[in-house]
């Protein structure tokens, strides 16, 4: 039990807020010269209205998870405000700022605009009893009423653009693991392809040679010459899918593709931009794995004498584009399966894959583009 009230530590305001609700606390220090000024049971009751309306400040941070308990603690802080500028001094309407900023707080639409009335009502009363709407020396209250009831709209359209930017980084998070996913199937599905098949032949070679020994050794040694061959071949193929489980950029894909592209005696031309740093790392990393294979198609079918990689950006989309002068899709077989791969990478970031084969063949892929706001407070 002793151990269990350790780990409740007291926190006068939860800490993910960090230190913004301690620098509000010195505003509350606005009513006390007018609390001082006062005498008897006014000042008394108004001492007690202030210390509650701390308590409030604090609950209202503490129960933001809970509705009904953050309304009735909202109330009561805008009752105090309303008791403070009604019978003490209609100054002390600048207090409204804070339940104005918890206003704000709420997601619902018609809890919003209830409490917002609720709001103004409390603020609007106070000023027509002192008549600050007729005297020509109060006018300069005007303006901070007017932002005092704005206040709400602006801090429910931050907040909205706040979980909407959250709701996204969890997307991601989500993407990523489902690329992740993705990457295992694909390198189970290689594995039973083609390292299994690979692994079945050398089993079946080696029992041949072991009945070759004897009755054919010229022939055995042929044959475990082949197993070699084809060890070194498997060797390969599983340097392969480990290398391509590494996540690199489009920039850095580039390089490489320019390096396949002239081993292979083919001329590579590159047109559009280069710095595609501000798409995401899921994005350049299917895409630069598209890119790979696209290109490997392009030397291992095409025949073709040059190849052109295309990168555009619009505000929308990016279109990676790799087009050449070759022999089109003659086989269908040829590259159907690297084809597939590039659709359901593409599918993870609701990306399009589009083909075409007249004059050689033309390669686009198209992925949307999710522009964040750069500073939260641009959604006021």
């Amino acid at each position: 039990m002793v151990g269990f009230l350790k780990n409740r530590k007291f926190h006068v305001f939860p800490k993910r807020y960090g230190f913004f609700p301690y620098i509000f606390l010195v505003y509350l220090a606005l009513p006390v010269p007018y609390l001082v000024s006062s005498s008897g049971i006014k000042k008394i009751v108004g001492f007690v209205l202030l210390s509650l309306f701390l308590i409030t400040y604090r609950q209202l941070y503490a129960t933001s998870e809970k509705v009904v308990v953050f309304t009735y603690w909202l109330v009561i802080q805008m009752g105090i405000v309303f008791c403070f500028s009604l019978f003490y001094d209609p100054n002390l309407l600048f207090m409204g700022f804070f339940p104005a900023n918890f206003i704000g707080w709420f997601c619902d639409k018609r809890k919003f605009n209830t409490m917002l009335i609720c709001f103004a009502l409390f603020e609007l009363v106070p000023a027509f009893y002192h008549g600050l709407f007729v005297s020509s020396s109060s006018l300069y209250f005007l303006p901070f009423l007017a932002i005092m009831i704005l206040t709400p709209f602006g801090i429910r359209s931050m907040n909205q653009r706040m979980e909407l930017e959250k709701q996204l980084d969890l997307a991601n998070e989500t993407i990523k693991e489902l690329v992740k996913r993705e990457e295992r199937t694909r390198i189970a599905r290689d594995l039973h392809d083609t390292l299994g098949h690979t692994l079945s032949l050398i089993t079946l070679k080696s029992q041949l040679v072991e009945r070759l020994t004897k009755i054919d050794p010229e022939r055995a040694q042929i044959e475990a010459k082949e197993i070699e061959r084809t060890s070194r071949s498997a060797l390969k193929q599983v340097r392969e899918l480990v290398s391509n489980m590494r996540a690199i950029t489009i920039a850095e894909e580039l390089i490489h593709v320019q390096e396949i592209l002239e081993a292979a005696g083919v001329a590579y031309h590159h047109q559009g931009i280069n710095d595609v740093s501000d798409i995401p790392p899921l994005s350049q990393n299917i895409l630069s794995m598209c890119l790979r294979e696209a290109v490997t198609n392009v030397v291992k079918h095409s025949k073709a004498k040059n190849c052109s990689i295309t990168i555009l950006t619009s505000t929308e989309s990016l279109h990676l584009v790799v087009k050449d002068d070759g022999i089109g899709l003659k086989n269908k077989g040829s590259d159907g399966n690297g084809l597939k791969g590039m659709e359901e990478r593409l599918t993870l970031i609701d990306g399009v894959l589009t083909l075409s084969t007249q004059k050689g063949t033309h390669l686009e892929m198209k992925i949307p583009i999710i522009q964040k706001l750069k500073k939260e407070g641009a959604a006021i």
